[in-house]
């Protein structure tokens, strides 16, 4: 292939320059006297990312999933009850773990397509009675099928029933990128990972802790190890950690957050809801369906496409990367070979987005799907233009 390959997956995402060369550094000695002068500001400024200011925000050398581990095993113990939703690869994972951890799962099963049932999780909240439900598990952006749910509402939900649950929130593909107030929205724990909206490469598994769920480790009877919050604060505290840490990763994540805060955290959702508002533009004019089966589901991250019946999504994802050297996701579970996943999250701009959607329509050709070429790019070059504020309200 010649030139740059186009990666439009949603994660890992494509990496800028300034937290490129941030890691580009001699590796350092992580127990050193003037280490802490680095570390303890990147503790601080990591919280304003989540938007938390009495709790705290933890980070281990691992994914997203090593987050939902901590989480459990840190702050419940085997047979607690839980409340929990399914409609997606990912909140299926989570699931899973926490049938593998020994928790009593109680589990809506939920059209993909769908996100989190908040009728559902009323009724199951309200007949709880006694509390017996420790937890209540959210997938905030599902990846797999391009489906965001509302965080905030299942706040109210536990709040208008006084029930002391906590919030479980897995925010790996929307923390960074789109609008997320862990204190505001009362959130008890949020999981996310560097490789998604800090634009960062995969290695570091970030998790938002709140006061409330901190005094919960105390009466957790899970073995603690490798993710244990208890022995991360008391290293922490000092500007250190329990073992080794991704310290080249936690300089870039250092450009990550200075990027993130040079823009703006309110500018950042809002130029995601743009760029994804230019894709789902461009679905609409191919005349094929987003996977979020309504408006108020779609992801700002990532648009899951079904492709027409009689094809199947994997010809155009093979076709894309190995004719045009453009990178699509690919279905999961049981939309395995009926999407194709557009990832619109992290480091990137209209014309970024463009050159993906010129690659997908190009793919769709190779792979026989009926459609109007030009036409999903140009609703995409449409929207972006006409939305666009002139230059000279923008510059005041």
């Amino acid at each position: 292939m010649i030139g740059y390959k186009t990666l439009a997956v949603p994660g890992p995402t494509n990496m800028p320059y300034e937290v490129q060369r941030a890691m580009e550094v001699p590796l350092e000695d992580h127990r050193a006297p003037d280490f802490p002068n680095f570390t303890l500001p990147l503790f601080a400024d990591l919280k304003t990312i989540f938007r938390t200011e009495t709790g705290r925000v933890f980070v281990f050398p691992g994914s997203g999933t090593g987050g939902w581990e901590a989480s459990i095993s840190n702050l419940l113990s085997a047979g607690d009850k839980v409340l929990t939703s399914s409609f997606g690869q990912f909140s299926t994972l989570w699931v899973t773990m926490c049938r593998d951890f020994g928790l009593d799962v109680q589990n809506f099963d939920v059209t993909w397509g769908e996100g989190v049932p908040l009728d559902d999780y009323h009724s199951a909240l309200s007949n709880d009675k006694a509390h017996a439900i420790k937890a209540v598990l959210v997938c905030h952006n599902e990846t797999a099928t391009g489906v965001t749910s509302d965080v905030r509402a299942v706040r109210q939900i536990l709040d208008d029933l006084g029930h002391p649950a906590l919030l479980f929130v897995d925010g790996v593909s929307s923390v960074g990128s789109l609008d997320f107030r862990m204190e505001e929205w009362g959130v008890d724990v949020a999981v996310s990972g560097s490789q998604k909206g800090f634009m960062m490469p995969t290695g570091l598994c970030i998790v938002g802790v709140s006061h409330k769920a901190l005094q919960a480790c105390s009466t957790s009877s899970f073995p603690k190890g490798y993710f244990s919050f208890q022995d991360m604060m008391k290293m922490n505290d000092q500007g250190y950690f329990p073992y080794t840490p991704a310290a080249t990763l936690l300089r870039g994540l250092r450009a990550s957050i200075d990027m993130l805060h040079s823009e703006g955290l309110a500018n950042v959702a809002s130029r995601h809801n743009r760029l994804a508002s230019g894709v789902r533009a461009a679905v609409d004019a191919w005349g094929l369906k987003n996977c979020a089966v309504a408006p108020k589901w779609h992801s700002d991250t990532v648009t899951a496409i079904i492709v027409p019946e009689n094809f199947d999504a994997n010809d155009v994802i093979s076709a894309a990367y190995h004719n045009y050297g453009v990178s699509l996701g690919g279905g999961l579970g049981k939309v395995a070979g009926k999407v194709f996943r557009i990832g619109h999250l992290g480091w990137l701009n209209e014309t970024m987005v463009l050159r993906a959607l010129g690659g997908v329509e190009m793919a769709m050709r190779d792979a026989g799907i009926p459609f109007q070429a030009g036409s999903g790019v140009g609703a995409a070059v449409e929207y972006y233009t006409d939305s666009r504020q002139p230059l000279s309200l923008a510059a005041e």
